[in-house]
């Protein structure tokens, strides 16, 4: 009995020293010894922070520095340290309402109550300092020095570059797990298609905070903390000079213009107005501007030159030449009649103003946009025949711009026309041959075609980067891009569509367009709209004997596309091609006609006309026929 309540008191013995021990080292930890080991402050714990890497640069084909980042302050409240009783003391120095502030906490504690939410992005320097100031008033209160993106060139380039904004809920859902609440993210353009190389990766920094939740100091300073490490930066294919110039060229108007590099794809200038400021993005964009953005009836989010579908009008009759020369349905130097009428049953299908070219051939059908010559082949063409063609040109499909939203256009075949109209004749195709009726395609294809037509056959691979080169650690890589698709159309036949592609430039619709000294080929065209003015196009490479550049204007609403579309294109090409524009009084003309219609550019007009207020829908389906019964005229080219 003794040995048992001897060995009772032991173990009793045992528990209450261990307990002593462990409460002894407790009231050390709360701060009754003065310091812990490390010198941290009595009453202190170590909080773990976020470090926001460097999102990484944009430049032009020229090493022009288009996009980096500015420093931004950014306060973050914590709400379980956060006094509310500060919350006007903190609006006063915010300079907001008191009722700001609460609501901001409140949603800082739906995120988390125990972390610091941004709350307040985009505060000047001197509102910063005057809470910094205030910091010992402010419990739960906490800073950030944040980067936003920062433009340099005159070149906005919105759709392309995209923008940068607050990651919602439902894209952190979806996003890995070192996103967080309050992080940006890459919405549209090359911010968001290049998002996991220009974000980098986060870092972490240890401090010591009191029992304010205020920081204190470092943590054993900084052995455990790990930098940032910057994203990388993009080199790209644009061309600043190029693009400024053109989106000086569309104030005003409405439409896209995409320019390619010919031979690798390279997409030098891509244009969609309406567009947006991208800078706006670069501070806190408020519900309501973000909500006016949205809702304006310009629709400046909307990228024409990758989404709206226009009919291509008389761009498309290099098209249909080169289907007919290499299905043998004509030869380079055989001639057909353009008469002033094309005659269907009882329909008449008259050429532009009536004329009577005569018999010529191909190349001479190009240079007078001959539509009654086009006609005739289309005719000629089973409806088979001219799609699967029209898909090997890069119509009907997607364009391979990785990331992009694009649309695929409307190359019809005979399921769709009897889906559309059930019993359909020839009177319902014979317009497609002149690039009308029902089919559309997008700028960015257009732009494609045009290289084809210039590079000989070969479809390029549009593209914006040319290589990602990371500032800190030097690693380069290089885009895997696709290799052109070949279209199977005989070269010969590529050369005799160039030559009536170069006539339209010296003898055509396009010759007061020409860039001085450089000889260059091209290609009117004028689409119908049935909701008001006619959509301006052209099409053109440049120069003609070797082009380096190639591109696809359409302006919607502006009329022929001689008179809107091609001295945008003209000018754009003499720029790239020169670095200026010739001080010629033709190129003077040009330029200050295309400026002075931003007086009465569509976006202007008061008359109400639902023709101007909407993108044509690349997708959209017709309600009626293009031609009918009544029909006895044509567009002009």
């Amino acid at each position: 009995m003794d040995e048992y309540r001897t060995r009772v008191r032991i173990y009793a013995g045992v528990v209450v020293f261990l307990f002593l021990l462990l409460g002894l080292r407790l009231a050390q930890l709360q701060g009754f010894n003065g310091a812990s080991e490390d010198g941290a402050p009595p009453g202190s714990a170590v909080r773990e922070q976020s470090v926001e890497p460097a999102r990484g640069a944009m430049y032009a084909r020229d090493s022009t520095l288009l996009v980096d980042n500015r420093p931004t302050y950014t306060i973050l409240i914590t709400p379980q340290y956060f006094d509310a009783s500060k919350a006007p003391l903190l609006a006063d120095l915010l300079g907001v309402a008191d009722s700001t502030v609460r609501r901001r906490l409140q949603d800082a504690r739906e995120r988390n109550s125990f972390r610091p939410i941004p709350s307040f992005r985009g505060v000047s320097f001197d509102t910063f300092s005057r809470v910094q100031e205030h910091l010992y008033e402010l419990p739960g209160v906490s800073y950030d020095v944040e980067l936003r993106r920062r433009y340099h060139t005159a070149a906005r380039a919105a759709h392309a570059l995209g923008y940068v904004h607050e990651i919602d809920r439902q894209t952190l859902s979806r996003m890995p797990a070192d996103y967080r609440a309050g992080d940006r993210i890459g919405r549209t353009g090359l911010e968001h298609v290049y998002e996991s190389m220009l974000r980098g990766d986060r870092g972490r920094e240890m401090v010591l905070v009191n029992v304010h939740g205020t920081e204190v100091r470092q943590y054993q300073n900084g052995a455990m903390d790990i930098p940032p490490l910057g994203g990388h930066d993009l080199r790209l294919t644009l061309d600043h000079q190029v693009q400024a110039l053109a989106e000086s060229l569309f104030v005003g108007k409405r439409g896209a213009a995409v320019a390619l590099d010919p031979d690798t794809g390279g997409i030098l200038s891509l244009v969609s107005t309406p567009d947006f400021d991208p800078s706006l993005f670069a501070q806190s964009v408020s519900t309501s501007a973000w909500d006016s953005l949205r809702s304006d009836p310009r629709d400046p989010l909307y990228n024409r030159a990758t989404q709206s579908g226009y009919p291509p009008g008389s761009t498309w009759k290099p098209f249909m030449s080169l289907v007919a020369l290499e299905t043998g349905m004509l030869t380079a130097s055989e001639r057909m009649d353009c008469p002033p009428s094309y005659q269907i049953g009882r329909r008449a299908f008259k050429n532009h103003n009536g004329q009577d070219e005569g018999r010529i051939t191909v190349a001479k059908a190009l240079e007078v946009s001959c539509n009654t010559f086009f006609y005739q082949l289309m005719d000629s063409m089973d409806l088979a025949t001219w799609h699967d063609w029209a898909r090997e040109f890069g119509f009907g499909r997607a364009t391979p711009l990785e990331g992009f939203r694009q649309e695929p256009g409307l190359i019809p075949d005979s399921s769709y026309f009897d889906r559309m109209y059930g019993r359909w004749t020839d009177g319902y195709t014979i317009n497609l041959g002149i690039g009308q009726g029902d089919m559309s395609v997008t700028p960015l294809q257009l732009a494609r075609y045009a290289a084809a037509l210039g590079n000989g056959g070969r479809l390029p691979t549009p593209h914006f980067v040319r290589e990602a080169v990371h500032p800190e650690t030097g690693a380069i890589q290089r885009p895997d891009l696709p290799p052109p698709d070949p279209i199977p159309v005989d070269p010969a036949h590529f050369e005799t569509v160039q030559e009536g592609m170069h006539r339209v430039m010296t003898d055509g619709t396009g010759q007061w367009v020409q860039i001085p000294g450089i000889p260059s080929a091209g290609k009117t065209g004028t689409a119908q709209n049935p909701h008001g003015e006619d959509h301006s196009l052209f099409i053109m490479f440049a120069p003609y004997d070797d082009p380096e550049i190639a591109i696809a204007v359409a302006v919607e609403n502006a009329g022929y596309g001689a008179t809107a579309a091609a001295p945008i294109a003209s000018l754009m090409a003499e720029k790239y091609l020169t670095g200026s524009i010739a001080d010629t009084w033709e190129r003077r003309y040009w330029k200050r006609r295309l400026r002075e219609e931003i007086r009465s550019a569509p976006e202007n007009d008061s008359s109400g006309s639902p023709g101007p207020s909407a993108p044509v829908q690349a997708t959209s389906q017709p309600t009626a026929p293009t031609l009918d019964s009544s029909r006895t005229d044509a567009p002009s080219p």
